[in-house]
């Protein structure tokens, strides 16, 4: 059996889970949630308590805003990543370039936080925090901002 540090597991972890969503397959994008995970998430509610399945229901709603037979592009840029013990985090900006048909194209950069733990020998996401800054004039979410 190969030994592998944690950050280089979790970063394992991170490209499968962009792979999952580049190729629309829900339950390998919803595989690294821990089934008690809680998640603060760019769009409403304030927070998702119901775990695992709160995770597929998401992920079927976003990704069925995509247009069917349309690439999907997904990339979480430079990582970081740190993991000792049985604890572990990471965050990145995150991109997604997608049609959504009749309605335009998405294509939006967000910050994302990721607590890992150990959990049963896997590493698993147990909160997850999803952000775009907003502009205090307006009130109104910046959701065309790139990296610099």
């Amino acid at each position: 059996m190969e030994i592998t540090s944690p950050v280089i597991t979790i970063a394992r972890l991170l490209n499968s889970q962009a792979a999952a969503i580049c190729n629309r397959d829900i339950a390998a994008a919803a595989a690294n949630y821990a089934s008690d995970v809680v998640i603060f998430d760019v769009v409403g509610p304030l927070q998702h308590q119901s775990g695992n399945s709160s995770v597929m229901k998401r992920l079927q709603e976003w990704m069925g805003s995509f247009a069917r037979d349309t690439p999907v592009l997904f990339e979480i840029t430079d990582p970081t990543i740190e993991a000792s013990g049985d604890h572990g985090f990471s965050y990145s900006l995150n991109r997604i370039r997608a049609s959504l048909g009749s309605s335009g194209e998405l294509d939006m950069f967000w910050r994302e936080t990721l607590a890992w733990r150990m959990i049963d020998g896997e590493w698993k996401i147990v909160h997850a925090h999803s952000s775009v800054p907003f502009n205090p004039s307006t009130g109104m979410a910046s959701t065309g901002l790139k990296p610099a």
